[in-house]
């Protein structure tokens, strides 16, 4: 849990379904700022793909890429807000948000964080390392996790969920090792970047359960995208 928390059994529900979805539609708008072509958009083409792979409606999809391309006249204006704290028993936790309406955000984010600390930017920050994400399949019975990181140009890699291994990189080389980890047996679920704890907190099974219900307010607001979170195991 060193890197990005998810909540449990998050895809069985329609309306957790519809958050996804929601969450990745403005990565997608911020994305296509850049270009409304993915093959000349490495950041959007990997959004893109994430979309894909979660059964985003093609409709929901080009609408939002289109949107952020300034390709309707219906134009919004999102803005990346970032908050650091500490959940329940001093657990360092980073949330990212996407919002049209800052005004709106920070005091949702202050009362989400009453059962915890919200701090100062830079407060938690220090105890994380901001990096390449990437979740990714092997796709052979062959597939070696700790060679392909090392082929592809990965800086590390660890088991992820579901048989998943997680390779990190530099930030700049997300989309390269994106694009060589195919080649090295591996299918890319997932990429962004993100923070990951540089010393995760090791809690009794009875705090866990309330640093999760905790985390779980934070990512049920609409604005939030990403809770990353310095928790162990």
């Amino acid at each position: 849990m060193g890197a990005q928390w998810k909540a449990r059994h998050k895809e069985v529900a329609a309306n957790a379904k519809g958050r996804v979805f929601g969450k990745l539609s403005k990565e997608i708008m911020v994305a296509a700022r850049a270009g409304a072509d993915p093959d000349m958009n490495p950041r959007l083409r990997l959004v893109v793909e994430q979309a894909k792979k979660v059964s985003m409606p093609k409709e929901t999809l080009e609408r939002a890429i289109k949107k952020g391309a300034g390709l309707l006249d219906e134009g919004m204006s999102l803005e990346r807000l970032t908050y650091e704290g500490f959940a329940p028993h001093r657990v360092p936790v980073i949330v990212e948000c996407l919002t049209d309406n800052p005004n709106r955000t920070y005091p949702n984010i202050r009362v989400l964080f009453r059962k915890g600390q919200l701090g100062a930017s830079g407060s938690v920050a220090w105890d994380f390392d901001h990096l390449g994400m990437i979740e990714a399949l092997p796709a052979r019975p062959d597939s070696d996790a700790e060679l392909a990181a090392i082929e592809a140009g990965a800086q590390d890699f660890e088991p992820a969920e579901e048989g998943a291994t997680l390779f990190l990189t530099d930030l700049t080389d997300l989309d390269a090792v994106c694009r060589a980890l195919p080649e090295q047996g591996f299918t890319v679920q997932s990429a962004q970047l993100g923070y990951r704890a540089k010393n995760p907190v090791k809690l009794t099974d009875a705090e866990r359960e309330e640093v999760e219900a905790f985390l779980e307010s934070i990512d049920a607001d609409d604005d939030v995208q990403n809770v990353y979170v310095g928790l162990a195991g």
